[in-house]
């Protein structure tokens, strides 16, 4: 079982919408996944419009009138997906475990006797507060989301010394990757940001970014995570990958390994490209282009492993305009953002082979 704690002491970063969206996409992955509501503010809890009389105030605190076991204020979201809510009271707890002896291990406590779920996320609050400590504390591994800023990167230091102290002075093993949300490819500063990102964090940055999306926003609104509201939007599509990349990681290397042979876009081999698109609703998937004439054949039909559509082509040297034909639908790759307008006024796609 693996937990993860989604932190970042600044608001306004995706955390909340990571921590709901993620959980929602490992079920779609057939995982059995657990969000702990850990912030008063309770957003996730309202952003799945779930209401509860029972939260995980009354796990954790000693004082409270209710007190009940986790088990007892799990409420379901869907097939896969359950919640720990959360409501305005677990604010108090700050006050009620400061002079608590392990006050920084009662979040762990009820956790330690869980074993029926593949993930536990937990949402934290924007804070570095005693329950922030808490979930570090519970967690293997933090994912902190941060927008494509300076402040925001200057946060992130801040956060990963607190994992250190944790790390040392707790002897509790904690490792964090930085997710990078709410990108606008519009903007060149954002790509400005994204080089400055990955010179800075290098192995501790995700390869999936999380694009702005109005859907994210607006499933939110509706109580629903992305994939109940729209699976089809670039929301649901970035929070998939993310998902895939976390359970690939965790693989066994041979497993890994094929995997990643699987969905990169080049081979060893100069000429032999790998090309791939993220659609796990689709029915068929097919490649058309200027190296097969643009025609729709079963020879153009990618495979399909695990909603990660792929076709392997040994292509001569040169460049190449190609789309993908998605359950009818003729669409650039989302992925490649090397595009053409062709004379009908749409975008095609471009790979160049060296």
């Amino acid at each position: 079982m693996q937990i993860i704690a989604v932190a970042n002491q600044k608001g306004g970063c995706g955390k909340t919408t990571t921590a709901i969206n993620l959980g929602a996409a490992l079920a779609v992955n057939k995982k059995n996944v657990l969000l702990i509501d850990l912030d008063p503010q309770a957003h996730a809890t309202s952003g799945l419009n779930i209401a509860a009389e029972l939260t995980i105030y009354d796990c954790l605190s000693k004082l409270t009138k209710n007190k009940a076991e986790l088990h007892e204020i799990i409420k379901p979201v869907h097939q896969g997906l359950s919640i720990a809510p959360s409501s305005l009271l677990l604010s108090t707890l700050e006050q009620e475990l400061a002079d608590e002896i392990g006050r920084e291990s009662s979040l762990s406590n009820i956790l330690k006797d869980v074993n029926e779920y593949d993930y536990i996320i937990i949402d934290c609050p924007p804070n570095l507060g005693i329950l922030t400590v808490n979930a570090l504390r519970a967690a293997n591994s933090v994912i902190i989301p941060v927008e494509p800023s300076r402040f925001a990167i200057e946060g992130v230091h801040q956060l990963s010394s607190i994992i250190k102290l944790i790390n040392e002075r707790l002897k509790h093993t904690l490792e964090y990757k930085v997710l990078v949300t709410i990108f606008d490819s519009r903007l060149r500063h954002s790509f400005n940001t994204l080089n400055s990102m990955k010179k800075t964090f290098e192995n501790k940055l995700f390869e999936t970014i999380i694009h702005i999306n109005v859907s994210l926003k607006e499933s939110q609104v509706f109580g629903s995570d992305i994939f109940g509201f729209d699976k089809y939007s670039r929301g649901a599509k970035d929070y998939y990958s993310l998902s895939r990349e976390i359970i690939t990681n965790e693989m066994p290397l041979e497993i890994k390994a094929q995997e990643e042979r699987i969905i990169s876009k080049e081979t060893s081999k100069m000429n032999n490209v790998v090309f791939s698109m993220l659609a796990p609703s689709a029915k068929e998937v097919y490649l058309v282009g200027d190296f097969n004439n643009w025609e729709k054949n079963e020879n153009s039909r990618l495979k399909n492993l695990n909603g990660i559509w792929t076709k392997d082509l040994n292509l001569n040297k040169g460049t190449f305009k190609y789309r993908f034909v998605v359950d009818g639908d003729w669409i650039a790759d989302p992925d490649n953002p090397l595009q053409e307008k062709n004379p009908y006024g749409e975008m095609d796609s471009i790979v160049k082979v060296k």
